[in-house]
């Protein structure tokens, strides 16, 4: 039923992927960044660059999607020795579930401790407007409801455990500490917190599926992010999670709105700033964090 995952997501191959680029890099990373569709721009903020294609890395997966670069770039953030991906890996784009998530893996090896994803979402929430910034709190996991979840298969406990806790997924001191970054900036009346839902995609949910969804209490949803956290989670590292509420999903069936993946991108370009600010922000406050431990 899924595409076979048996190759290239092994301890060994993660490993081999880690240590690769370490040796490229002029920094050991201890903050993960994913950049969502049009949002790329937060890796133009790392000092000192080395930016290396995904195509050069070995056993690394593609991106075949507009808006996403593929290429990951290494520097340093407000003095935070950063890694990030300009572009991610998507179910709709035929990979495996568990080569999606790979890159986690790979960074939590090369020494990250905590990742930041962002991403492009539908608002569901009738409160929502386009241009929204949506803290996750916590996530509905779809596919996951049909065995695709990316810690199918052998467990390997180099990794994390059998059945790892998705209680407290999303980091509650970091989500605070955006709120309160949110409120220094003046961002608050664009500011929002929510349960994100991933799908598979790519095709854009029906209004059945929207209403469905906001009736599970769901008040964002995308086609990425969740099957990273769980990754994540499963390797012990914190997680903080922001969607870009790029569309309003159409609830209504005499709607003459379509969801398209041209509003998501135009989206990205306006909140672009708001949204580095938010993050660089985060982690000049999580350094001062990390040092006073």
């Amino acid at each position: 039923m899924f595409p076979d995952s048996s190759t290239g997501c092994s301890y060994e191959e993660c490993k081999a992927t880690a240590d690769w680029l370490l040796a490229q890099a002029p920094v050991r990373p201890l903050l993960g960044i994913v950049c969502g569709s049009g949002l790329g721009g937060l890796a133009e903020m790392l000092k000192d660059p080395l930016v290396i294609k995904y195509s050069d890395i070995p056993s690394f997966p593609q991106s075949t999607v507009h808006g996403h670069a593929g290429r990951l770039v290494f520097g340093t953030l407000k003095g935070t020795p950063c890694v990030c991906m300009q572009g991610r890996f998507h179910l709709y784009e035929g990979y495996p579930i568990q080569k999606t998530t790979m890159p986690i893996r790979v960074f939590k090896l090369m020494g990250v401790e905590t990742v930041i994803l962002t991403n492009a979402a539908g608002g569901l929430n009738p409160d929502f407007t386009v241009g929204d910034i949506m803290v996750i709190k916590d996530h509905i996991n779809i596919p996951g409801f049909a065995g695709n979840n990316p810690l199918v298969g052998a467990n390997d406990e180099r990794f994390g455990q059998r059945f790892p806790c998705m209680s407290e997924a999303y980091d509650r001191g970091l989500q605070q500490m955006l709120h309160a970054i949110a409120a220094e900036l003046g961002y608050s009346s664009f500011m929002q917190e929510g349960v994100y839902s991933v799908l598979g995609g790519p095709s854009f949910e029906t209004i059945a599926e929207c209403r469905m969804l906001r009736s599970l209490g769901a008040d964002a949803v995308g086609m990425s992010t969740v099957h990273e956290v769980i990754v994540a989670r499963h390797c012990g590292m914190r997680v903080v999670a922001l969607s870009l509420i790029t569309n309003q999903a159409v609830m209504d069936y005499d709607s003459e709105k379509k969801a398209n993946h041209q509003e998501v991108l135009q989206t990205g370009e306006l909140r672009a700033q708001q949204m580095e600010k938010l993050v660089s922000t985060l982690v000049s406050r999580m350094q001062l964090q990390n040092n006073q431990h």
